[in-house]
């Protein structure tokens, strides 16, 4: 690497410095840009993974220097912990972090100063340009130096802090790394304040939020955990024949409800692309069978969960759910209960009542509403199997006005012995004159103890 001379621009270079005009690429523009990229950078080679952008550095139409922008790098040890986010942020959260993944000054166009200030005019608009391409803002941007090629002299000169060596090694599949020895510098820099400490918060701005909204939910559970669920889910009644328990009950009921839990919510393709982000020890956990082919754990798909959510015993899961929740959380404490009802999106599968600890927050119970009627019989038919498991006796039950029923009121009183907390509203206009009626105030009934002495009462 040859020994460069410095020195300051001529009158005429400091001109075109000043005049710089720094935008993004336009498509029609990118096979030009790719083709000098290919041509002159020492990587020849204009490749960009993930959310990218891709800048124009010119002066009086003519093209001076070109940038590529990327999504980061997964996990970097240096970077990861000068951030102090934990693995599941990093996770959740890298989408904020941009890559300088390409920068290159045409040839002949190496004016003093050049680099930085196209790096400072790119920085200054890097982040409203990365909202209005992808949908959000950017905290951080990063880059990579080779040592044999380049100094990072633009970066330093520019405000950027080096973390030191990467170790080595580079990301050839999707999943898959291998050992290339030939470690990079790296560089980053914040383009907000305090980048760091927002970025490990427990929660983010709202306009960084939408970035985690995106990510797809994956199993944290441990292997552990993974097989005490399915223990217990085992006592569910296996309904299939046997040349299709490659995948047994309990295993896919233990990864439906993991599923739920970590906030998949849209159906059999999020669960089977929930179910791929599992590690093969988590399988193993859910006793999945081996593929004699691959050798490998199977993983179950679209059609395997369609049909079980289809024909599983509904009663015999709720049961399990609650033996195991119970286990892990001890016997209900909730005094105060809430039931309501919820229609599934995403499913032609109706509605669905279910019961609360409003304490607690935990789950009670589930009931799904009866074909051509609504939640109130459900509701009813819950409150009876709840009464079996925990006593409802001494229980205060809250409800919508849906539920403001004679029938319910007495179910819950004279069989269960419970209290109730009942919505009124003004279309139950009967009840609920009545009620306005019991609740105007009036003056207090004659006491016996006037009666007696001769007195009139007083007003009250």
């Amino acid at each position: 690497m040859s020994k460069r001379t410095h020195r300051r621009p001529q009158p005429e270079e400091q001109h075109v410095l000043d005049h710089l005009t720094v935008r993004p690429l336009q498509p029609k523009e990118l096979e030009r840009y790719r083709k000098l990229m290919c041509e002159h950078h020492y990587l020849h080679d204009d490749t960009l993974v993930g959310e990218q952008l891709r800048y124009v550095i010119t002066h009086g139409g003519r093209w001076l220097a070109l940038a590529s922008w990327s999504a980061c790098a997964r996990f970097l040890k240096a970077r990861d912990q000068w951030i102090g986010w934990t693995a599941e942020q990093c996770r959740r959260r890298r989408a904020l972090i941009a890559n300088n993944a390409r920068f290159l000054i045409l040839p002949d166009c190496h004016y003093p100063n050049l680099a930085s200030r196209a790096l400072k005019l790119m920085l200054g608009r890097l982040s409203q340009d990365w909202q209005q391409r992808h949908g959000h803002p950017l905290a951080l941007v990063e880059t990579f130096v080779d040592p044999h090629q380049f100094c990072g002299t633009i970066y330093k000169c520019s405000g950027w802090t080096e973390l030191g060596l990467t170790q080595g090694w580079g990301r050839s599949a999707e999943d898959y790394y291998i050992k290339h020895e030939r470690p990079k510098r790296l560089w980053i820099k914040p383009l907000v304040k305090k980048a760091c400490q927002k970025l490990h918060a427990e929660k983010l701005l709202p306009a960084w939020a939408k970035v985690e909204a995106r990510v797809a939910p994956r199993c944290r559970a441990k292997a552990e955990e993974l097989k005490s669920l399915t223990d217990h889910l085992a006592a569910v009644p296996e309904f299939r024949s046997a040349h299709a328990l490659g995948y047994p009950l309990a295993g896919l009921l233990a990864l439906i409800a993991v599923a739920m839990f970590s906030g998949v919510a849209r159906g059999k393709k999020d669960l089977a692309a929930f179910a791929r982000t599992l590690s093969p020890a988590q399988r193993r956990a859910l006793r999945f069978r081996i593929d004699p082919r691959t050798k490998e754990v199977r993983c179950p798909g679209v059609t395997t969960f369609f049909r079980v959510l289809k024909e599983v015993d509904e009663v015999a899961l709720e049961k399990a759910l609650l033996l195991w929740q119970e286990q892990v959380l001890g016997p209900v404490q909730d005094r105060l209960i809430a039931i309501d009802g919820k229609k599934l999106r995403h499913s032609q599968g109706g509605e669905l009542v279910s019961a609360f600890g409003v304490e607690s927050g935990r789950w009670l119970g589930t009931v799904r509403t009866p074909d051509k009627t609504n939640e109130i019989l459900a509701a009813r038919a819950l409150l009876g199997r709840l009464d079996e498991r925990i006593n409802m006796a001494g229980k205060l039950v809250v409800l919508d006005a849906l539920h403001t029923q004679d029938e319910t009121a007495r179910q819950l009183v004279q069989e269960l012995g419970a209290d109730y907390l009942l919505t009124l509203k003004d279309n139950q206009k009967t009840l609920n004159e009545t009620a306005c009626g019991l609740l105007k105030p009036h003056a207090f009934s004659p006491s016996a103890a006037s009666a007696a002495l001769g007195k009139e009462p007083g007003p009250g």
